[in-house]
């Protein structure tokens, strides 16, 4: 099977690229409506800002603009978490090429992120350990059940790890050359540091994944590198945008969302629930399967001469999930940065799988190396086929109500427990909650009130403010019309 991969490496690999496509484009127009939409509506209420308002980069704005993010009431509608990178793409592509909608070109966004990742993945492993464990890895980071969904959500994530991942292959590339290669030596000190960079902007927690960077610059200077200004011009570089988009969010607090519990809210940290939510339920039966475990295990304990850089990106697993602890274990995208490391020892352990020491029996070692396969995306499968989903049509429905019925100014109060997901889909800006009483947000703007799937007490509100439109999905009230 090795020879074979080396000979048709390149047919193996378009072949891998074109199914993890295809397999993202599964519920592809789907609305967003789906599992863990309310972050995905706001951060395609930006990109859509973009298309209707401009390009700014400087002041992203989305729909909500009530102060349940920030604290702080928002009229403006600011929205200043990662610098726009993503949302670049996503406008820019939508401007440029149309044909799809903005929420398809943001997926589109996000499975080439993840085809690029995979490439660099394949490219990290073919370097330091061999083209079989590369396929295997890129196999996995492009078919695990978790990665084929949330490698076609409209989040920046995904974005982050391309960046991540492309950052370390060029740095590989970079600490290869000769000191006489100056103009590859700019080059690839350029599109290292943009790679770094882009990665920081993007989400600062890709911080926590560049440690098997120190063993890359490490294997080629060692304790020298600390004198390599080279070196240390790169690391300025890269951080330098990142300090200065914080600096200048820090003059619209209303717009910066609330993110100190995301380390250790609740004191979630080392307790027994961090522990089964983090390893029991996402990595072992979210992610794995439970039957994918065996596989990881061999993978780790396996010895390969370049295990230290393997491990670190275990260790970069370690430190953020520990860091970020009741980030990870609220949502579970926050595991999107850890899947690389996943498909790392997955196709570690599968060439041991494959052509295991001569005591064990390759025929048996490969038999129940399928099994495992089999039942990994099976038990996977079962958990993540429901993100897909559309649980509540309803507010689709409504928020097309309000589309067609509206101003397209109006400001809308589109009640769904802070979640903004429904609000997005009335295209307008305004409230995801009562965060106050109805007159005081009638007086801060609201022009509309819909709730979707009302009950019959609901109604009442018609007898104060004009009904507009009723169904068994939604209810619209005017709230500037009296009945």
């Amino acid at each position: 099977m090795l020879r074979l991969i080396k000979k048709y490496q390149r047919i193996f690999l378009i072949a891998l690229f074109v199914l993890g496509f295809l397999v993202r484009l599964y519920r592809f127009n789907n609305p967003i409506a789906d599992w863990h939409s309310w972050r995905q509506a706001d951060t395609s209420a930006v990109s859509r800002n973009f298309v209707q308002s401009g390009f700014n980069l400087l002041y992203p704005k989305f729909d909500d603009l009530s102060n349940v993010p920030s604290g702080l009431d928002n009229p403006k509608g600011y929205r200043f978490v990662e610098f726009p990178i993503y949302n670049i793409f996503q406008a820019g592509l939508f401007i440029v090429f149309g044909h799809l909608t903005l929420e398809e070109w943001g997926r589109i966004v996000t499975i080439f992120a993840t085809l690029f990742s995979s490439l660099f993945l394949y490219l990290l492993m073919k370097k330091y350990a061999n083209p079989l464990s590369a396929f295997f890895t890129a196999f996995f980071y492009l078919f695990l059940p978790y990665s084929i969904y949330y490698g076609r959500t409209i989040l920046p994530d995904e974005l982050m790890v391309t960046a991540t991942l492309g950052g370390l292959y060029f740095l590989s590339l970079w600490m290869d050359l000769e000191k006489k290669s100056v103009i590859k030596n700019v080059t690839f000190f350029i599109i290292t540091t943009v790679f770094f960079a882009s990665a920081l902007l993007l989400k600062p927690f890709a911080a926590f994944f560049f440690l098997p960077a120190i063993w890359i610059v490490w294997k080629k200077y060692g304790w020298k590198l600390f004198f390599v200004v080279q070196l240390w011009l790169m690391v300025v570089l890269s951080v330098i945008p990142l300090i200065l988009w914080r600096i200048w969010m820090t003059a619209f607090p209303e717009g910066i969302p609330a993110s100190s519990w995301l380390f250790n809210g609740g004191n979630i940290r080392f307790t027994g629930a961090f522990f089964h939510w983090l390893f029991a339920v996402r990595i072992g039966d979210l992610i794995l399967g439970f039957w994918g475990l065996p596989i990881l295990v061999i993978g780790i304990i396996t010895k390969k001469t370049s295990k230290t850089f393997f491990y670190l990106f275990i260790a970069s697993v370690i430190i953020y999930l520990c860091v970020i602890a009741r980030g990870n274990v609220q949502h579970d995208y926050y595991q999107i940065p850890i899947i690389p490391t996943i498909a790392i020892f997955l196709g570690l352990g599968s060439e041991m799988f494959i052509f295991p020491p001569k005591e064990l029996s390759a025929l048996t070692t490969r038999i129940v190396f399928v099994i495992c396969c089999l039942f990994l995306f099976a038990f996977s499968w079962f958990e993540i086929r429901d993100y897909f989903n559309i649980n509540n049509p309803s507010i689709v429905i409504a928020g097309q109500a309000v589309d067609r019925l509206t101003a397209k100014n109006a400001k809308v109060l589109a009640p769904y427990d802070g979640d903004t997901s429904f609000l997005y889909q009335t295209k307008r800006s305004g409230w995801a909650s009562f965060e106050k009483p109805l007159p005081d947000l009638i007086q801060m703007g609201a022009n509309y009130l819909v709730l979707v799937n009302p009950k019959p007490q609901d109604l009442d509100i018609g007898k104060t403010y004009k009904i507009v439109a009723s169904t068994k999905d939604y209810v619209l009230f005017d709230l500037n019309e009296k009945p």
